[in-house]
């Protein structure tokens, strides 16, 4: 997406990095550039209020569950590989127990022999 403005700091590269800005994960340089981006990108500055809104929703309706600590782990160790440019393997492979292994979006359980 792009308002089609010139802008010191091309949309897409703030849509890219919306959810760091969201999260203040950011150098404090960039959160800089960012805002100044959304003074001068109404297109820019709707999707970001759209995402916060977002943001605010899910915190206020799921904040309170506890994130089991191997999911947490997971997600983590993805983030990790995307950030590093590595591949992402589309199937997760749980190891339930010695002789089961669940896999898939589906979660299909299969019995090792």
């Amino acid at each position: 997406m792009s308002c089609g403005e010139p802008h010191e700091t091309d949309c897409s590269e703030v849509l890219d990095h919306l959810y760091e800005f969201l999260d203040r994960e950011m150098p404090e340089g960039d959160c800089t550039k960012f805002e100044t981006h959304f003074e001068e990108c109404s297109p820019c500055l709707e999707k970001y209020g759209l995402e916060q809104a977002v943001k605010k929703l899910v915190k206020r309706c799921c904040g309170q569950d506890e994130v089991p600590t191997d999911l947490r782990s997971k997600v983590m160790g993805r983030i990790d590989l995307i950030r590093a440019g590595e591949a992402v393997p589309e199937q997760d492979v749980t190891v339930v127990g010695p002789d089961i292994t669940v896999s898939g979006p589906d979660r299909t359980a299969t019995a090792r022999e």
